[in-house]
Formats: structure tokens, sequence, C-alpha cells
């Protein structure tokens, strides 16, 4: 009698797809209660999940689908030729063990390492769909709730929710991503990527919880999305210090389109990692609400080194947002200070096109002495604020575009 249940799971498996016709049919659409998967929210499924995504490979490939149910699991791994399908009342949900989600070689806030993989990863493929109208729960309320945020109970990282990496032409779309543990949709070292009407949500309390990171990608696409999260709802970035400078990868050509972002600490971020630099980004008819804390933002430390340009936000609705406007180049500088880089990291060439609304501050614009933030354009932009922009180390800006109204104190503060 065979005593271990992983086993029969894969016997059965294999036996369906050494079935007569229908073989063929069921490498197209492989539906993970074929393979043994379970949708009670309590038996692990991470074998079943992962056995039908191998033998559908082995197959020619085809789709996994997630049906109807919870489905409970730790990390799985997408490979070439199999695509990724949760079906309305779906749900994959991780689970709240780390030994669940095995270390893989990634890039872990902008340096490259050995790091905890994703719930769903997809490495290496060309042309991967992850598609569906279901869910995919991160359990990040969980992992809060078993790993407090200042706790030495977790030695490992905690999971984001998708990683593709090293990817192209990828295709993410009309899913629910809630409550990743860390990042929601990490898009590392990919190219020609669309990533379309997605709702993000994570708690208030789950740190480190972005929507959507992009780190030294290019020709990304993002599109449709609602975004509320306990971190920026969208960040591009592109390595840290000395290894971002080595990898020398940089984000560029990407489209940020018809968003709406709520709670978040940046609407749409560049940086802090952007030591390979980032190029030539498009931010447009977005709406930004719900207390978010800094609908445009730029990140940096003078450790940094890399250049960011060419980026525009354009079309912009701002709602009782906290600030409008951050460019900081000494952003959380929190010892052990580094070394600055030689040279010094660069922000230039930005256009600020028909942004209007209401916010508590205008915010700030804050340069290095020896790298001053650089032609900053402000063309047909409303803003009512109760506080005023407080500028430093700026060089070239053209606030000639920019209608301010403050209710406390001088509009434009020169520091």
């Amino acid at each position: 009698m065979i005593k271990n249940k992983s086993i029969i799971i894969v016997l059965a498996a294999l036996l369906l797809c050494i079935s007569t016709d229908t073989t063929a049919q069921k490498a197209n659409r492989c539906i993970i209660t074929d393979y043994g998967a379970v949708a009670d929210g309590q038996t692990l499924n991470t074998i079943a999940i992962q056995s039908a995504i191998d033998l559908c490979a082995s197959q020619e490939g085809g789709t996994i689908v997630v049906p109807e149910g919870i489905f409970l699991s730790g990390a799985i791994f997408l490979k070439q030729g199999v695509n990724l399908h949760i079906e309305k009342d779906g749900v994959l949900k991780g689970t709240v063990n780390p030994d669940d989600y095995p270390q893989v070689f990634t890039r872990w806030e902008g340096v490259e390492c050995e790091w905890t993989s994703a719930l769903i990863n997809a490495f290496d493929m060309t042309g991967v769909h992850l598609t569906g109208e279901g869910t995919i729960d991160g359990s990040g309320d969980q992992w809060m709730n078993r790993y407090p945020r200042y706790s030495n109970k977790l030695q490992v990282g905690r999971p984001r929710l998708i990683a593709i990496q090293n990817c192209t032409d990828v295709l993410v779309s009309g899913l629910t991503i809630k409550n990743q543990a860390c990042w929601g949709l990490f898009i590392l070292y990919s190219k020609d990527v669309i990533a379309e009407n997605l709702i993000i949500r994570a708690e208030h309390n789950i740190i480190s919880s972005d929507g959507i990171t992009i780190d030294s990608g290019e020709r990304i696409r993002i599109t449709g999305c609602d975004i509320d999260v306990n971190d920026d709802c969208i960040a591009v970035k592109s390595g840290k210090d000395e290894d971002g400078r080595r990898v020398n990868r940089p984000s560029g050509e990407i489209i940020i389109e018809k968003c709406r972002f709520r709670y978040g600490h940046g609407g749409v971020s560049m940086g802090s990692e952007m030591s390979g630099g980032i190029r030539n980004v498009e931010i447009r008819d977005c709406i930004v609400e719900a207390d978010n804390w800094v609908p445009i933002r730029f990140k940096s430390q003078p450790s940094r080194g890399g250049i960011v340009e060419n980026i525009t936000y354009r079309d912009i609705v701002l709602q009782n947002t906290r600030k409008a406007f951050e460019f900081n180049m000494e952003w959380r500088m929190r010892p052990p200070i580094k070394q600055p880089s030689d040279p010094l990291p660069v922000v230039r060439n930005v256009n600020i096109i028909n942004v209007s609304g209401k916010v508590q501050s205008a915010g700030d614009m804050h340069g290095l002495k020896d790298s001053p933030i650089q032609n900053v354009t402000f063309k047909n932009c409303n803003i009512s604020a109760q506080k005023g922009f407080i500028l430093e180390n700026v060089k070239g800006l053209d606030l000639s575009g920019l209608n301010l109204k403050v209710e406390e104190g001088e509009a434009i503060i020169y520091k």
C-alpha cells in the first residue's frame, strides 16, 4: 500500500497524461483538480499544481487552470509553454510557511542574491500569460500576524506574489492580486510585458507591499490597473549602488496609463534603486486619491549613481493626496551611510503636464549640491494646497506652467 500522498498525486497525474485521445485536450487545458488539487483552503496543493505544470510542459504546453474554490499552495514554477488561468471565484492562496518557498537567484532591493521565491514564478520564458477573473492571495495579513515587523522569528525574506524574471512577451491580465506578503507583481530583467486591468489590494499593515515593481525592465505597458497598497503603487527601479552599476541594466520605454492609485506611499515612483538608470517613462491619464502620500515621486541616494531622465507625467488628477510632488536625492539616509558614487546620481529632463487637483502640500524638490535636479518643466498644472513647494539644489526649473494656490505661507519656498 502506498502511504505517501505526494506519490499518489504524481501517479494519478501521470495516468491522466498517458490516457488516449483526450491527452492532447488535457495538455491544452489542465485543470488542477484533475491532478489532485483540493479546493478546501486547507490542503497543501503545491505538489499537485507543480505536477500539472511539469506534465503540461512535457506535452508541448498548455494552460494550467485554477477553477472555483480556494487552493492553498507554496511556490510554483511555470515552465516554457505553460500559462496560468484563474477562473472567476477561483483563488490561489499562498501558505504562511517559509519552508514552502525555496531560495532562488534573483534580485532583492536592487542587489542580486539568493532570495525567497515568489508564490508564482516565471523565469527564463517567452510568451507567458497569467490571466483570468480570479484571485491570487499572498496571505500577507497572516504573514504579518505570524511575523510582526520587528520580529526576529523569520530568518528569510517574505515571498513576493508574482515574479516575472528574464522573460519576454508577457501578459498579466484581469486578475485580482491581494495581500501580497511582499511586492505584488515583480518584473525583473524582462521585456515586452503588458499588465492590464489588474485589481491590486493589500492591507495597510503589510510592509513593502508595492503593487507593481519594474526592475531593469524594458518595453513595459501597464494599463487599466486599480491599486491600493501599503507602499508605492508602482515603483520603477534598476539596481542599487555598486551591484546595480555592475549589472548596468536600465529600466526604460515604459508606459503607465489609465490607472487609479488609491492609498500608497507613492503613485508611480522612480527609485530609490536606480543605479542602472531609468529612461523614457510616461505616466498618463491616471487618477490618484485616497490619501496617497506622493503621486509623483523620485527617490535616490548619493551612493546610487545612475541617470533618471526623460520622464513624463501627463493628465494626472490628484484627489486629496498628501503631497503632489517629491524629488528627494537624499531619501532615507539611515546608518550606515555609504560613500557617494562617482559620478553622483542624476535626475533630469522631467515634464509634468496637465496635473491638477487638491493636495495637503505641494511637496518638495531636493537635489544634491553637486548634482542638482535638472530641467524639470511644468505645463498647464493647477494645484491647490495647504502648504507650498520647497525647492533646494535645482537647475533649469521651469515653473511658468504651474498655477499653485496655497492656504499657508509662500507658494514657492527656496532653501
